[in-house]
């Protein structure tokens, strides 16, 4: 079993202190990164992609000359909006192999992940203007590819090849998220809603600095950077269990994709079709529509806490699902969630009324189960089996499945105007399904290459 420098360190419940400052670094990220991103698509359809607005963007003409040619959104605003809202939130998950790159050949994980929070700040401030649009949206895109592998890389770090508690480690992790996602729509999202747009980016800006402030100074709680690699240095050299490892997690990539579409489509089209037809009346006055986002947070960290206990406890009778099993899971209940927006969908349909808020909760809730046993197992997956020599890189891969998944949201965002709502969620919930189906086969046929039990030495060849 491979020993790391935090071996015996429980000071945060039961988890080496440095899981404190990490979640809590990545708690005010998300509260700064989902504060921006529950704004983004109601700025732009409300406001920024409005004339005389959009006229102010600097080099908005050969942009949208981009998107077109890239998206074919046509003249719809919310077809645009959707097109931008995909390439930046898939070039998010992208820039990861470079933060990898960087923290494995160049700057090593702590001085990336600063580097990358002093960038994300500064997006958040340029987002305040409207001329200054694209170059903050570009920030952010860099600025998130060097924070977000690495700070989960430096989790991942501190636990041993075996040790059980990383997959625990990683849903605490996304308590952290989860805790920023609530706050977020609230503080940011209000005042961008109430007050004014470059308020709510604004205070997106702080809570990035409160998350760098937090980091610096658990700074020394750290496990050290591994060596760097130096530039023209022989590639690491990796077993044959381990490449056959890598490329059957390549292969899981639009899997996974296809298993989060409908979570990631939370921030795009979900908001839009909620803003205009669900029903967000309470006394007498319409709520932000930003306060969906929070209540999928209130419940997301609840089914995660939930997931925990449940899975402790279901381990002291059962076994204990591998992480396969568990993305199995997650895919399948997915479907569940999609269903819900599509009923609710279609009966306002048939009645010419509203969709009853009742059903968005029903989604949020049923995708939040589904949400506890996909991406934190999978980080967690991706982070145990993954060769240490190339461990930065391999979670800057993991997150190529997002980029899949954002890329798809936008695409199929632009549809939402195009079909019956209905139709649009039942898509949603076919391609959930497929996922599910897949995981299954693959838990049949490779469960032995991805269980724990795989991890350890073999002759390593060149």
């Amino acid at each position: 079993m491979t020993k790391t420098a935090t071996d015996g360190d429980t000071a945060f419940l039961g988890h080496p202190r440095a899981l404190g400052f990490l979640a809590f670094s990545e708690a005010w990220e998300r509260f700064s990164y989902y504060g921006m991103q529950s704004l983004l698509v109601l700025y732009m359809t409300k406001q920024l992609l409005l004339s005389p607005q959009v006229d102010r963007i600097a080099g908005f003409p050969a942009f949208h000359a981009f998107i077109e040619a890239l998206y074919h959104p046509g003249a719809s605003i919310q077809a645009v909006a959707s097109a931008i809202f995909g390439l930046y939130t898939s070039l998010v998950y992208l820039t990861p192999i470079l933060g990898g790159f960087l923290a494995d050949r160049v700057l090593g994980k702590t001085r990336t992940v600063v580097l990358g929070a002093l960038l994300m700040a500064a997006g958040h401030f340029l987002m305040a203007f409207d001329v200054s649009f694209l170059l903050a949206l570009l920030c952010l895109i860099l600025g998130t590819g060097c924070f977000k592998g690495n700070i989960a890389g430096q989790v991942g770090a501190l636990y041993g090849d075996k040790d059980l508690r990383r997959a625990d480690a990683f849903q605490i992790f996304y308590l952290g998220i989860n805790a920023g996602v609530i706050a977020a729509p609230l503080i940011a999202g209000t005042l961008g809603e109430k007050v004014g747009w470059h308020y709510g980016f604004g205070a997106a800006g702080v809570g990035m600095l409160i998350a760098l402030v937090i980091y610096l100074s658990g700074r020394r709680h750290l496990p050290p950077d591994p060596p760097l690699r130096a530039k023209g240095a022989a590639r690491p050299k990796l077993a044959a269990s381990e490449r056959g490892t890598i490329l059957l997690l390549v292969a899981l990539l639009p899997v996974m994709a296809a298993s989060v579409l409908c979570n990631q489509q939370i921030f795009n089209a979900y908001l839009v079709w909620a803003d205009r037809a669900v029903n967000l009346e309470f006394m007498g006055q319409k709520a932000p529509t930003t306060w969906l986002i929070t209540l999928d947070s209130i419940v997301s960290v609840s089914f995660l806490a939930i997931m925990v206990v449940f899975w402790r406890v279901w381990a002291t009778r059962f076994k204990e699902p591998d992480e396969i099993g568990k993305l199995t899971i997650g895919a399948f209940v997915s479907v569940g969630g999609a269903l819900c927006l599509a009923a609710g969908a279609a009966i306002a349909e048939a009645t010419g009324g509203k969709v009853n808020i009742l059903w968005c909760v029903a989604f949020h809730v049923i995708n939040s189960i589904a949400f506890a046993n996909i991406l934190p197992v999978s980080l967690a997956l991706f982070a145990r089996a993954a060769p240490q020599a190339l461990a930065g890189s391999i979670i800057g891969v993991y997150y190529l499945h997002l980029f899949m998944a954002n890329q798809t949201v936008g695409i199929l965002g632009g549809l939402l105007e195009k079909m019956p709502a209905s139709r649009f969620w039942l898509m949603h919930a076919g391609i959930g399904l497929g996922a599910g189906l897949v995981f299954l086969l693959v838990g049949r046929l490779f469960a032995r290459r991805l269980s724990p039990e795989n991890v350890g030495p073999e002759p390593a060849t060149t």
